[in-house]
């Protein structure tokens, strides 16, 4: 019989899926690392176990402590089953911005959930930074997870994500794709796809309101570049300790109307439905069609599932009332 212990043992492996009607502009193969198919439908699965196993090693994580976290929700939800088969507590911080279908599923799995406001410096003691590091020093036995500069968070995705990239394309992968918020899947899929071949090229989707691009070309932290924007899970007004910048040759900006129309698009040209950053990840990846060549073979990585988006990119009243669609 072949069945899994649990449902961590489900985490990875997920498929590539060739792009056809959006990407047909482009001269290149485009494939897609389609992880949904995490159980936690999101590529946070993948980090989230690998930070727990981490802390659970080391010490940090001691039976039955409670797990504290600032997360847009995925990474709470791969903490979240890890923590029922092993058997922790987990307190979640999240923005107010993310989707109520993101904070109603963190409940449903048994989390506490602490909405924070979106509209406050990093360092104010009200943001979501501010008030996850604050219960991971009052709240006993606690560890406070700190996905944004946990090593644990780029080394999961070098150690699972970027080998499967490499196997399932036979190493003829020339160019990687993905939306950049920690920046653990970028610098640890990056990391590992070039030191099989330094020729591959890793760019990173950004968004505006983020400081990422302009950091990356200029080495100025920009606080001008700095406001708030509707898409959610990349981008960032601080530098994650997990963004390598020496590992991505370029970023390109999304409009938050882009990002969101092509969510929708996705869903309806190619059967994809899937979260917000797919619609940026794919229009950033058409913004780049002068970096592709016929023999290429681009992989985009999809982060999360459309299901924690219906009330927002899928709602058209929605996207009527935020000027995206007529």
């Amino acid at each position: 019989m072949d069945y899994a212990e649990n449902i961590l043992e489900t985490i990875g492996n997920t498929p590539l899926v060739k792009l056809n009607k959006l990407t047909a502009e482009l001269p290149c193969l485009v494939l897609s690392k389609y992880e949904t198919f995490n159980p936690g439908n999101s590529v946070k699965d993948r980090m989230a176990l690998k930070m727990i196993e981490d802390a659970e090693a080391d010490g940090r994580l001691k039976p039955g402590g409670t797990i504290i976290e600032g997360t847009s929700g995925n990474t709470g939800m791969g903490l979240a089953l890890a923590a029922i088969v092993k058997g922790y507590k987990c307190i979640f911080v999240i923005s107010d911005k993310q989707s109520k279908e993101k904070m109603d599923i963190l409940r449903a799995v048994g989390a506490e959930v602490v909405v924070c406001p979106t509209d406050v410096e990093p360092t104010d003691p009200r943001s979501y930074y501010s008030v996850s590091k604050r219960l991971g020093t009052e709240t006993p036995n606690s560890w406070y997870v700190n996905q944004y500069d946990n090593p644990s968070n780029a080394a999961a995705h070098y150690e699972s994500t970027g080998p499967e990239i490499w196997k399932q394309t036979d190493g003829k992968i020339t160019h990687f794709v993905v939306g950049v918020g920690t920046g653990g899947t970028i610098s640890g899929v990056g990391k590992y796809l070039k030191e099989q071949n330094p020729n591959i090229k890793v760019w990173g989707i950004d968004t505006y309101g983020s400081v990422f691009k302009k950091y990356h070309e200029t080495g100025v932290f920009d606080e001008n570049e700095i406001y708030p924007y509707v898409t959610e899970g990349i981008g960032e007004d601080i530098l994650p300790e997990n963004v390598d910048f020496s590992i991505i040759d370029g970023f390109t900006k999304v409009t938050d109307k882009d990002a969101a129309v092509y969510t929708q698009l996705l869903a309806k040209e190619e059967g994809m439905f899937l979260g917000n950053s797919a619609g940026a990840a794919i229009k950033g990846l058409l913004q780049l069609k002068e970096q592709f060549t016929k023999d290429d073979v681009v992989v985009v990585l999809f982060h999360d599932h459309g299901s924690r988006y219906v009330g927002k990119m899928f709602n058209n009243d929605w996207m009527r009332d935020m000027g995206y669609i007529d």
